[in-house]
């Protein structure tokens, strides 16, 4: 059973409230994850208590672009992803422990974004890793290591892919910073035996992982950089993809034409002009370097996609609706 509050706790709580600042940027980050297609009607944001680290906040199990109040969002505990107010009659988040289990492990982990974007979905499914491509796609680091989820099952699992235990949440998190790595392609960091959380350090040595046949979990150390990274995940994935059938569909020409010089030189052959490559990627210290730098301007595409999402018309926050628009509305009533 979750620790009950104490007086204490909760004279402190009423003392140092939470700003309204930070809901509104919650909700407006769950608004800004669906218009940009990341999420659906499934997928889900949370960040850590501002004011308690031992808490965090995630919203109720709605579709994430109809977040829209106070009453919507959630708090929850770090320790057992057990729900502060047990008296509350809203429907929590099943995978909630992916978000308790990353604070947890990482304690500068502010706010994780869990996804299930069709443009990653392959790269958890093939022996093709995800890497960067392009200098946005500096966010994934290196590479995104691949979870896989069915390694770590018990007999008493039910085996859907999902994460609704702190003991498969603890396993993706430590996935986060992976140990011992068996691969099947010395490029892919995959099926792995992880360190336990409690070695971990403050930052996971991967923000984004892979969950094979599932989606994707990316962290940051601000809503807003958590929505970043998520968003350029998915960009580089589709890019990375393009790029590979391109450079597939050209290597397959190539050699059709090598072939087809062959015959028509009675089997000689001729040096062929061009060789068959890959896609070229980022290496080590540009993906570093790259999100270094990207890092200082997240405030722009942030600052774009709060006005693309107020000016849609399908999404509401609260926060954000002025006086007069309080006013109008209840004249209407």
């Amino acid at each position: 059973m979750a620790p009950k509050e104490s007086t204490k706790d909760s004279l402190q709580r009423a003392s140092n409230p939470i700003p309204d600042s930070f809901f509104s940027t919650l909700i407006t980050a769950n608004h800004i994850l669906h218009k940009n297609s990341i999420v659906d009607a499934y997928g889900h944001i949370s960040a850590r208590n501002p004011r308690d680290h031992s808490t965090f906040f995630l919203s109720a199990s709605v579709a994430p672009a109809l977040v829209s109040t106070r009453a919507d969002i959630l708090e929850y505990r770090v320790l057992d992803g057990s729900a502060v107010d047990a008296s509350t009659d809203r429907k929590s988040y099943l995978e909630r422990f992916i978000h308790s289990e990353m604070y947890k492990a990482y304690q500068d982990v502010q706010s994780v974004v869990h996804a299930h974007s069709e443009a990653v979905l392959p790269f958890s499914i093939t022996s093709v890793p995800l890497r960067p491509v392009f200098h946005m796609g500096g966010v994934l680091g290196t590479q995104a290591p691949v979870f896989d989820i069915a390694l770590h099952y018990t007999g008493s699992d039910r085996q859907d892919l999902l994460v609704p235990n702190e003991r498969l949440g603890s396993a993706l998190a430590a996935s986060m910073n992976p140990g011992t790595v068996v691969s099947r392609t010395k490029n892919l960091i995959q099926n792995i035996y992880s360190r336990p959380a409690e070695h971990a350090p403050p930052w996971p040595s991967h923000p984004v992982v892979l969950m094979r046949g599932h989606g994707f979990t990316a962290v940051g150390g601000t809503i807003e950089e958590a929505v970043y990274r998520a968003v350029y995940t998915v960009t580089n994935a589709k890019v990375q993809l393009q790029a590979c059938l391109l450079q597939g569909g050209y290597n397959v020409g190539l050699v059709g034409e090598q072939m087809q010089g062959i015959k028509i030189d009675g089997g000689k052959g001729r040096a062929p002009d061009t060789k068959a490559e890959g896609v070229k990627y980022l290496s080590e210290r540009e993906c570093k370097e790259a999100w270094e730098a990207n890092k200082t301007q997240a405030s722009r595409p942030w600052g774009l996609w709060v006005r693309e999402v107020e000016a849609s018309g399908l999404y509401v926050n609260e926060y954000l609706t002025s006086p007069e628009e309080d006013e109008e509305q209840e004249a209407e009533e």
